[in-house]
């Protein structure tokens, strides 16, 4: 793994994120020049949490120095070699998406009651809500002077996709309306929550490498629909057996009470069928907290091995592809083709 992709995840893989993407030499030739924005972009991001020094700067960077992927940013680099590569405004451009996303994660632990982010305890586990509510709105404010800097049109794409966001949120909390099918709102809620920022991020690499603007929609459709499959592979991770790494227990999601894809369509499947009633009904958030550890960990499993749990990746893999069909404009090459690779990289998370 390259030295900054490294400090990107804060642990090492036996195949990196960039290996699986780069495997050409003309691919490795722009990987090379992605590593490079990714240093500048991590120089930044240093700056840009910097506020009035003391615990509110450990607070603002405690996210940030916990890890992360840095995925948002990657594409931005990505689909700015159809123009005139990573000049200083994607950076700038980059480090604004990448703000907007930790104070995101900042918000989310709070209306999850998350106890751990990244491996490490969430922030308001460590500070409270009060602190943590406020460090994702200094984050979200840092990262809106920054787009101000590069013109009305990147203030209009931060708003509309920081509305989104917001939207998202709000709609995953009040739930479907009564006549709303539950899973057609969900991915709605996924589109607004994870696609937007995604679609922005590639948006956002076109407009300021003053690449064609016929590539704008195209890249935009691919990250929100690659950005869908990305949760939904989310969804099964979220049941997959206990990983030291991301230091999250099985079923932790179902456990706090979101009803993930997998949970929908069991209960579609419980309208009819006694079997998936019965496991539906051990799977609330009340009974999961009342059960031993075992009688929890046996229900998970047993969402695990249902046939939802598939359908749930075919799922993931339709929103891959269609993400891949919406290339099709795009002119053949490196770019064209590693945003293929990432669709599919997405969802072999399932593997």
């Amino acid at each position: 793994m390259t030295p900054s992709l490294r400090r990107a995840t804060g642990r090492s893989t036996p195949l990196s994120l960039a290996d699986r993407l780069f495997s050409t030499g003309e691919d490795r030739r722009t990987a090379r020049l992605i590593e490079d924005s990714i240093d500048a972009l991590e120089a930044r991001l240093a700056v840009e949490t910097t506020f009035t020094g003391g615990l509110v700067d450990v607070v603002s960077r405690y996210l940030l120095e916990a890890g992360g992927k840095r995925v948002r940013p990657i594409l931005a680099f990505l689909t700015a070699q159809l123009g005139a590569g990573v000049t200083p405004e994607v950076i700038t451009a980059a480090t604004s998406i990448e703000l907007t996303h930790l104070a995101s994660l900042y918000h989310d632990d709070v209306m999850d009651d998350a106890d751990q982010r990244r491996g490490v305890p969430s922030a308001q586990n460590v500070w409270g809500n009060s602190v943590a509510i406020l460090t994702g709105d200094l984050l979200f404010a840092r990262a809106s002077a920054l787009l101000a800097q590069l013109g009305e049109r990147a203030i209009r794409l931060q708003a509309d996709t920081f509305e989104r966001l917001c939207l998202g949120q709000l709609n995953e909390t009040l739930g479907p309306a009564p006549e709303q099918d539950e899973v057609e709102h969900y991915l709605t809620v996924l589109a607004d929550k994870t696609g937007s920022l995604i679609s922005a991020s590639a948006q956002l690499g076109i407009i300021f490498s003053g690449a064609d603007s016929g590539y704008e929609q195209p890249v935009r459709a691919f990250g929100e629909k690659v950005g869908i499959a990305f949760q939904l592979v989310d969804d099964v991770i979220d049941i997959a057996p206990n990983d030291e790494d991301s230091g999250k227990t099985p079923g932790t999601d179902i456990r706090a009470g979101v009803a993930t894809l997998p949970v929908l369509y069991l209960r579609q499947e419980a309208v009819t069928d006694a079997a998936a009633a019965a496991l539906l009904a051990r799977l609330t958030p009340a009974a999961l907290e009342a059960a031993t550890d075992a009688e929890a960990d046996d229900a998970i499993r047993e969402l695990r091995e249902h046939p939802v749990t598939r359908r749930t990746v075919e799922e993931a893999r339709r929103f891959a592809r269609e993400a891949v069909e919406a290339l099709a404009p795009l002119p053949a090459g490196t770019v064209k083709k590693t945003l293929t690779r990432f669709a599919d990289t997405v969802v072999e998370r399932t593997s």
